[in-house]
Protein backbone atom coordinates (compact mmCIF):
# COMPACT_ATOMS: atom_id res chain seq x y z
CA UNK A 1 0.00 0.00 0.00
CA UNK A 2 1.31 3.60 -1.19
CA UNK A 3 1.18 6.48 0.86
CA UNK A 4 -1.82 8.04 -1.43
CA UNK A 5 -3.76 4.79 -0.79
CA UNK A 6 -3.20 4.83 3.32
CA UNK A 7 -4.71 8.54 3.18
CA UNK A 8 -7.79 7.69 0.75
CA UNK A 9 -8.50 4.50 3.16
CA UNK A 10 -9.01 6.89 5.96
CA UNK A 11 -11.18 9.37 3.93
CA UNK A 12 -13.23 6.25 3.00
CA UNK A 13 -13.53 6.10 7.12
CA UNK A 14 -14.67 9.59 6.89
CA UNK A 15 -17.21 8.52 4.15
CA UNK A 16 -18.67 5.83 5.76
CA UNK A 17 -19.92 7.91 8.71
CA UNK A 18 -21.86 10.13 6.16
CA UNK A 19 -22.96 6.95 5.16
CA UNK A 20 -24.71 5.74 8.36
CA UNK A 21 -26.01 9.54 8.81
CA UNK A 22 -27.54 8.87 5.92
CA UNK A 23 -25.13 12.11 3.94
CA UNK A 24 -24.05 11.37 0.01
CA UNK A 25 -20.80 8.71 1.57
CA UNK A 26 -18.25 11.66 0.47
CA UNK A 27 -15.11 11.68 3.00
CA UNK A 28 -11.34 13.92 3.61
CA UNK A 29 -8.53 13.61 5.12
CA UNK A 30 -6.58 17.12 5.22
CA UNK A 31 -2.47 15.58 5.29
CA UNK A 32 0.51 17.97 6.49
CA UNK A 33 3.57 16.89 6.91
CA UNK A 34 2.86 13.24 6.34
CA UNK A 35 0.08 13.67 8.91
CA UNK A 36 -3.44 14.61 8.92
CA UNK A 37 -4.53 17.78 10.38
CA UNK A 38 -8.19 17.33 9.55
CA UNK A 39 -10.66 14.88 8.58
CA UNK A 40 -14.49 15.53 7.45
CA UNK A 41 -17.51 13.71 5.99
CA UNK A 42 -20.77 15.22 3.95
CA UNK A 43 -22.99 17.10 6.23
CA UNK A 44 -25.24 18.71 3.88
CA UNK A 45 -28.56 17.30 5.05
CA UNK A 46 -27.74 17.03 8.76
CA UNK A 47 -26.84 20.85 9.03
CA UNK A 48 -29.05 22.12 6.20
CA UNK A 49 -25.60 24.23 4.62
CA UNK A 50 -24.89 24.38 1.22
CA UNK A 51 -21.45 24.05 1.92
CA UNK A 52 -21.54 20.99 3.87
CA UNK A 53 -19.23 18.88 1.04
CA UNK A 54 -16.08 16.72 3.05
CA UNK A 55 -13.30 18.67 0.88
CA UNK A 56 -15.18 22.18 1.77
CA UNK A 57 -15.35 21.12 5.46
CA UNK A 58 -11.78 19.97 5.29
CA UNK A 59 -10.89 22.90 4.11
CA UNK A 60 -12.18 24.46 6.50
CA UNK A 61 -10.39 22.63 9.56
CA UNK A 62 -7.01 22.72 7.97
CA UNK A 63 -7.06 26.76 8.12
CA UNK A 64 -8.39 26.74 11.52
CA UNK A 65 -5.45 24.17 12.38
CA UNK A 66 -2.66 25.90 10.38
CA UNK A 67 -4.04 29.51 11.17
CA UNK A 68 -4.38 30.64 7.54
CA UNK A 69 -6.59 30.63 4.58
CA UNK A 70 -3.49 29.66 2.69
CA UNK A 71 -3.42 25.99 2.47
CA UNK A 72 0.12 25.89 0.19
CA UNK A 73 1.47 23.45 1.83
CA UNK A 74 -1.58 20.78 2.60
CA UNK A 75 -2.63 17.89 0.37
CA UNK A 76 -6.37 17.42 0.44
CA UNK A 77 -7.66 13.61 -0.25
CA UNK A 78 -11.30 12.91 -1.28
CA UNK A 79 -12.94 10.15 -2.18
CA UNK A 80 -15.11 11.82 -5.12
CA UNK A 81 -14.23 14.15 -7.75
CA UNK A 82 -14.83 18.06 -6.23
CA UNK A 83 -17.67 19.85 -7.47
CA UNK A 84 -17.36 23.61 -8.83
CA UNK A 85 -17.65 24.93 -5.45
CA UNK A 86 -15.07 22.85 -3.98
CA UNK A 87 -12.78 23.35 -6.59
CA UNK A 88 -13.04 26.26 -6.57
CA UNK A 89 -12.54 26.61 -2.90
CA UNK A 90 -9.67 24.15 -3.48
CA UNK A 91 -7.49 26.94 -6.03
CA UNK A 92 -8.78 29.68 -3.86
CA UNK A 93 -7.11 28.42 -0.85
CA UNK A 94 -3.81 27.81 -2.58
CA UNK A 95 -4.13 23.50 -1.84
CA UNK A 96 -0.97 22.40 -2.57
CA UNK A 97 -2.41 18.61 -3.98
CA UNK A 98 -5.39 17.12 -4.60
CA UNK A 99 -6.15 13.21 -4.59
CA UNK A 100 -9.33 11.44 -5.25
CA UNK A 101 -10.97 8.45 -5.81
CA UNK A 102 -14.18 8.61 -7.87
CA UNK A 103 -14.72 10.70 -10.70
CA UNK A 104 -17.92 12.65 -10.71
CA UNK A 105 -19.35 12.39 -13.78
CA UNK A 106 -22.66 15.00 -13.38
CA UNK A 107 -20.68 17.70 -11.57
CA UNK A 108 -16.88 16.79 -11.42
CA UNK A 109 -14.40 20.13 -11.96
CA UNK A 110 -10.94 19.10 -11.76
CA UNK A 111 -11.19 16.29 -14.65
CA UNK A 112 -14.89 15.24 -16.10
CA UNK A 113 -17.62 18.23 -16.70
CA UNK A 114 -14.99 20.63 -16.31
CA UNK A 115 -10.82 21.49 -15.34
CA UNK A 116 -10.61 24.59 -13.78
CA UNK A 117 -6.96 23.64 -13.91
CA UNK A 118 -7.19 24.43 -17.71
CA UNK A 119 -8.41 28.28 -16.88
CA UNK A 120 -6.14 31.14 -16.43
CA UNK A 121 -6.37 31.56 -12.51
CA UNK A 122 -3.06 32.29 -10.66
CA UNK A 123 -2.77 28.93 -8.71
CA UNK A 124 -2.98 25.40 -10.11
CA UNK A 125 -3.43 22.12 -7.86
CA UNK A 126 -1.17 19.35 -8.16
CA UNK A 127 -3.95 16.53 -8.60
CA UNK A 128 -4.55 12.59 -9.22
CA UNK A 129 -7.73 10.64 -9.95
CA UNK A 130 -8.27 7.30 -9.64
CA UNK A 131 -6.83 6.17 -5.76
CA UNK A 132 -9.01 3.27 -4.38
CA UNK A 133 -11.61 4.30 -7.18
CA UNK A 134 -13.30 1.04 -6.80
CA UNK A 135 -13.84 1.82 -3.07
CA UNK A 136 -15.44 4.95 -3.67
CA UNK A 137 -17.75 4.63 -6.70
CA UNK A 138 -18.67 1.15 -4.77
CA UNK A 139 -20.23 3.39 -1.06
CA UNK A 140 -22.14 5.72 -3.68
CA UNK A 141 -23.75 3.06 -5.69
CA UNK A 142 -24.57 1.07 -2.98
CA UNK A 143 -26.19 4.26 -0.85
CA UNK A 144 -27.79 5.38 -3.84
CA UNK A 145 -29.35 2.13 -4.68
CA UNK A 146 -30.40 1.64 -1.39
CA UNK A 147 -31.97 5.15 -0.68
CA UNK A 148 -34.23 3.87 -3.98
CA UNK A 149 -34.99 0.95 -2.49
CA UNK A 150 -35.94 2.91 0.33
CA UNK A 151 -38.01 5.44 -1.40
CA UNK A 152 -40.24 2.35 -2.95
Amino acid sequence: MNIHEKFMLEALKEAKKAYKKMEVPVGAVAVLDGKIIARAHNNRETKQKFSGHAEFIVMEKASKKVQSWRLSEVSIYVTLEPCLMCAGALIQSRVKALYYGSKDLKSGSIDSIINLQELPYNHKIEYESGILAEESTELLKRFFRELRENKK
